[in-house]
């Protein structure tokens, strides 16, 4: 591995690579094998990034898929062999969820509209078959020989139930209305479902990936036995769809899970995980413990990616690469995403542990 420079950080020397997508490289990491290169997995950049990444190269305004075109090319120009979009706009209407004053924080107690039976009745439950999903086939033309698209969804299964519901309401539902929370979830539920089964049928994607955060810091939102009854059939309706459809399922959930991780690996059968903390698991540990038997995403800790010198990151991304060189099932990333804390020159130090060696 090369020792880090300072041109590792300059956007211009990242643009010159060009580095050729292959998706393939992609699904070994998913398969739990060794890639035949270095490897890139990011949830989703910030604007500011995409633009920078981008700003070479001119959209025509008028273009309703200008918006999924840049984030192809941005995710292109960084060396990453997808991109990740949304297949439509499915998703499921709340009230309004206003961010705290003088924060960036949206509580998850805001916009409930289903609080008892009757607001549950009058819900309007959204029909994904009626979504536009034509972007997926429209863009396949646009794609870079060798990229795929990793579908993404707008909430998980759960984060939806929980905006529709609001946090505390739901933790008091389970006890006093169980039945009303499980005709919830049997109303989200396949509905996610069938997005996700209608996103697979497209050739432009090659993976899916379930944003669904199902932890605090210390221990998962609901308790294990009540996630394992409610949620978990559905995560593993999904996979099932997935996989049936020859594509990959990846789960990204923050927060402490450890007490489910053999449900999301041995049940629910996720091809990779993704979303860790230094505080909760360092990627190190995470990839140690987990690796044989799932593949391991990203997790380079979005607080140490924000506070760090270019150096130590360049450093920790070339350590986990190094760790992870002779069995594999490892793509470098953050352990979330790219915030736009995030110093760029940091970003670049990062994927360049991948892209330089």
């Amino acid at each position: 591995m090369k020792l880090f420079h300072h041109s590792f950080t300059d956007i211009e020397s990242i643009k010159k690579i060009k580095r050729q997508p292959d998706f393939d490289n992609l699904l070994r990491v998913l398969n739990r094998q060794k890639p035949s290169r270095h490897t890139l997995f990011e949830y989703f950049l910030n604007g500011p990034l995409t633009y920078l990444l981008t700003s070479h190269i001119e959209y025509d305004a008028n273009d309703p898929l200008a918006p999924y075109k840049k984030v192809i090319d941005s995710y292109r120009v960084a060396g990453y062999d997808y991109a990740p979009l949304q297949g439509a706009g499915f998703g499921f209407e709340a009230g309004s969820r206003n961010r705290r004053e003088g924060t960036k924080t949206i509580s998850l107690n805001e916009g409930a509209v289903i609080t008892d039976w009757e607001s549950f009745e009058k819900y309007g439950w959204p029909d994904p078959d009626s979504f536009d999903y034509s972007r997926l086939e429209k863009l396949k033309s646009y794609l870079p020989d060798g990229m795929k698209i990793i579908v993404c969804d707008r909430d998980g299964i759960f984060e939806t139930v929980v905006y529709l519901t609001g946090y505390e309401n739901l933790c008091f539902m389970l006890y006093e209305e169980p039945e009303l929370v499980r005709e919830i979830f049997n109303q989200v539920g396949p509905r996610w479902v069938r997005y996700h089964e209608i996103c697979a049928s497209f050739d432009a994607v090659g993976a899916h990936i379930i944003g669904e955060d199902l932890g605090f810091n210390k221990q998962t939102m609901l308790p294990p036995g009540v996630l394992r009854e409610y949620l978990f059939p559905w995560h593993k309706k999904i996979t099932e769809t997935i996989h049936r459809a020859g594509k990959k399922a990846i789960l990204h959930s923050c927060g402490q899970v450890e007490e489910i991780m053999d449900d999301i690996i041995d049940d629910i059968k996720y091809d990779a995980k993704h979303s860790f903390e230094d505080k909760i698991l360092p990627i190190e540990q995470v990839y140690d413990r987990y690796s044989d038997r799932i593949a391991v995403l990203g997790g380079l800790d979005v607080d140490f990616m924000a506070r760090a010198k270019p150096e130590e990151v360049y450093n920790r991304a070339v350590a986990m690469l190094e760790r992870s060189a002779e069995k594999g099932g490892y793509a470098l990333g953050t352990g979330n995403s790219i915030p736009e804390y995030i110093p760029h020159e940091n970003y670049f130090a990062m994927i360049a542990a991948a892209l330089f060696n």
